[in-house]
């Protein structure tokens, strides 16, 4: 099966690269520059992987994906992007639940990631 992804980023030029990785790697790629975008494309179809860049336009990446998340319940997220230093991003309480993918990372590391959270990611019922 070929997994949808929802892919949302604001930076056009990051949401192109990602987009044509995913797409190069045989993913079909739903992507959106804002939150609005994603909601309307969630009443399109349901995808298997919500993939949020850390920092958004008008919101962070994981409150988007806890919004995102309450309208699909149980849909795979993968927070992309933010610079981990040390290990306090990653626990921070309200990160709990989703994968995090900090950069730098080349686009063979990106596609092994999303494999691994499309692999742990519960059957579609």
């Amino acid at each position: 099966m070929n997994a949808t992804i929802l892919l949302l980023v604001s930076d056009p030029v990051i949401r192109t690269v990602i987009h044509e990785v995913l797409e190069s790697a045989g993913y079909t790629v739903r992507a959106t520059g804002d939150i609005g975008g994603a909601v309307d494309r969630l009443k399109e179809s349901t995808p298997d992987l919500f993939m949020v860049r850390h920092y958004t336009q008008n919101m962070s990446g994981h409150e988007a994906s806890r919004y995102l998340r309450k309208l699909c319940p149980g849909i795979p997220v993968l927070i992309v992007g933010g610079i981990l230093e040390d290990d306090r991003l990653e626990n921070r309480e309200f990160l709990q639940g989703f994968e995090i993918f900090p950069k730098p990372f080349k686009a063979a590391e990106l596609l092994d990631k999303v494999k691994e959270v499309l692999r742990k990611r519960p059957p579609r019922t």
